[in-house]
């Protein structure tokens, strides 16, 4: 089942203080992205975001699940009310991702 567009929207509107949130849709499915980089997927409208130390600190009893069939394991964010939390989760989540790796210019 793909996710709806009206809970990705919502799941932004609920990180905009965390920093520049966008979305991109993959595979039916949704990327979120703070400040550029990648930080979580929502997948059958359900909020999942990767696993840090610092994630896992802030918020130590939710539950790690993979979004999807063959994926590793995030932890599943089912309480998308508390925008305070979430705030806290996505930026000590962001700080602690790599930055993205530039991409290459094709030749030709």
């Amino acid at each position: 089942m793909a996710s709806k567009i009206e809970f990705v929207e919502y799941i932004a509107e609920q990180l905009r203080e965390a920093g520049t949130i966008t979305y991109k849709k993959m595979f039916g499915e949704y990327g979120i992205y703070c400040n550029g980089k990648i930080f979580a997927v929502i997948c059958d409208d359900q909020f999942y975001i990767k696993i840090t130390e610092a994630g896992k600190e802030i918020c130590p009893d939710l539950p790690e699940q993979p979004p999807y069939k063959g994926a590793k394991n995030y932890l599943l964010v089912e309480d998308v009310e508390n925008r305070e939390m979430l705030t806290k989760l996505v930026m000590a989540t962001y700080a602690e991702l790599p930055e993205p790796k530039p991409k290459k210019r094709k030749k030709g």
